[in-house]
């Protein structure tokens, strides 16, 4: 299966790793893949879901606004090869690409030719049958949704940082 969590709601990794829990509490192999989160800050879903034993790679290189559009680039390019290497070695019973959509969705510079979206369609289509993916991130490409099994939207409608309370230690990371 495809699952695909997108919207401008809090909550699309969130769920994406209660899949993750899921499948690790029935012996499948897991693995994580995060394109835009870094490893030079810690996660807590990150640090649990290693304590189950599934793995955890942050390939990207933080924020699109903290970053110049080449650090960028060179990090999702790497975070591509990594991606089709994982899928399609066959190895796991369950890839979350996280923020992969948002990855798609840059429009500072051109993502086309560091993660093409047709190749990244023909991967999620050729992959090995065992294989599930779970994608997430804002603004999930059509082309993505049409491809997948199934696809929630998760929406805001109230949110705590609208009265200016930041990120809670726990909560957010």
């Amino acid at each position: 299966m495809t699952l695909v969590y997108t919207g401008d709601g809090k909550g699309k990794t969130t769920a994406a790793f209660g899949v993750a829990l899921r499948s690790i509490g029935r012996g499948l192999h897991v693995k994580v893949l995060q394109f835009i989160k870094s490893p030079r800050r810690g996660y807590g879903e990150q640090a649990a879901l290693m304590k189950l034993g599934a793995e955890v790679e942050m390939l990207g290189v933080g924020f699109t606004w903290t970053k110049t559009p080449e650090e960028h680039r060179v990090a999702l390019e790497h975070a591509w090869k990594v991606a089709q290497e994982t899928i399609m070695s066959g190895k796991y019973d369950l890839i979350i690409l996280d923020e992969l959509n948002n990855a798609l969705a840059i429009e500072r510079f051109n993502i086309e030719d560091v993660l093409p979206l047709d190749e990244v369609i023909e991967v999620i289509k050729s992959r090995p049958k065992h294989v599930h993916l779970v994608i997430t991130g804002r603004g999930a490409k059509q082309e993505i949704k049409d491809v997948a099994d199934l696809v929630s939207v998760i929406e805001a409608e109230k949110h705590y940082y609208d009265e200016g309370v930041s990120a809670i230690y726990g909560i957010e990371y």
